[in-house]
């Protein structure tokens, strides 16, 4: 089977890596376009993904992001026009289903935050198969054309990705880290995400919050993000991709705007917080209600001190080949 992988943000190359080793061992060719937006290309260098680099970010507003997805699409459309794919994947890639509907190819979506309604009313109506958590309720997504197309599996994408997953402390001391003493990673807020649109007061208190008493790494999104955080001062802001998981692993509290960030710290034993201010998705409230992860109101509430580290074997790994077989539905004989 020949089948092609986009990635368009930084977390995808996570979650579709596994996948794509699972798909060259099982004998697939596999070809990946990426977008140059945020870390992306430099993960799937960092992975050894060997990729084409397609289109990049076209901003914020809603216009911005049609006049992308219309551009990239079309794009991506020339490059795979040809090639002769059986199946196209993405991780809410809105570009790759449109244009596998123009070359007639079977597609496949996967995401777990059901409140994205833009992307979702593109992907889910455009693609045969949509693969998402199980505590999504399937009636979330009816509206967006998903009926009949949910297929879903148990737990967190994360646990499916870092199933293979062994922190490494080369990262503590490539950061410059002291390892005895707290160790704090921030994850902007997703300016740029049609479905977060607030000021984030929360996140400039937690800043000074954890700057006073921790080490605080903080990763940002976009440029402008890294540059106003670099007039900030007292933070350590990386200048390059960097293994993420080993230092939310080795770090003793994690708070997230974001959401992948937070689960990554869930499937780590990484103490974690959220501060994301959009409509909370089922994945994200069933964490909390199961005090897997902390909802954050207030910064003063967050406890920071040395932790033991995770004990490895009471990680829940699951099987990257369930989600492959779920993403390979539209092309499975029946």
């Amino acid at each position: 089977m020949n089948v092609w992988v986009d990635l368009t943000n930084s977390p995808h190359v996570l979650v579709m890596r596994p996948v794509i080793g699972e798909l060259r061992r099982r004998g697939h060719d596999v070809h990946v376009t990426a977008r140059d937006f945020a870390q992306t290309l430099a993960l799937c260098e960092r992975f050894g993904i060997d990729h084409t680099a397609i289109g990049r970010h076209q901003g914020g507003g809603l216009a911005a992001k049609a006049r992308g997805l219309a551009a990239r699409s079309l794009g991506l459309a020339r490059w795979a026009r040809g090639r002769r794919f059986d199946l196209a994947l993405g991780h809410g890639s809105n570009d790759i289903t449109v244009a596998a509907v123009l070359l007639r190819i079977p597609s496949s979506t996967t995401f777990d935050y059901e409140w994205a309604t833009v992307q979702h009313n593109v992907n889910c109506r455009l693609a045969r198969a949509v693969i998402v958590p199980e505590v999504i309720p399937a009636e979330r997504l009816y509206r967006y054309g998903a009926r009949g197309k949910i297929h879903a599996y148990p737990g967190l994408k994360e646990e499916y990705y870092l199933a293979d997953f062994e922190p490494d402390r080369t990262v503590i001391g490539e950061l410059g880290l002291d390892s005895e003493h707290p160790i704090a990673v921030v994850r902007t807020p997703p300016e740029v995400s049609l479905y977060h649109r607030f000021e984030n007061d929360l996140f400039a208190q937690v800043l000074d919050r954890l700057a006073a008493a921790a080490q605080v790494i903080v990763l940002p999104r976009t440029p402008e993000q890294r540059e106003t955080l670099g007039r900030r001062g007292g933070l350590i802001i990386p200048d390059h991709a960097i293994d993420t998981q080993s230092l939310i692993a080795y770090s003793d509290v994690v708070v997230s705007a974001g959401g992948t960030m937070n689960r990554e710290a869930v499937a780590l034993g990484t103490p974690v917080y959220t501060i994301f201010e959009g409509r909370p998705g089922a994945v994200d409230d069933d964490l909390i209600a199961r005090g897997r992860m902390k909802r954050l109101t207030r910064p003063e509430d967050i406890v920071l001190e040395k932790r033991a580290a995770a004990d490895p074997a009471a990680r829940i790994r699951r099987d990257p080949a369930l989600l492959t077989d779920l993403l390979c539905t539209p092309v499975t004989p029946r």
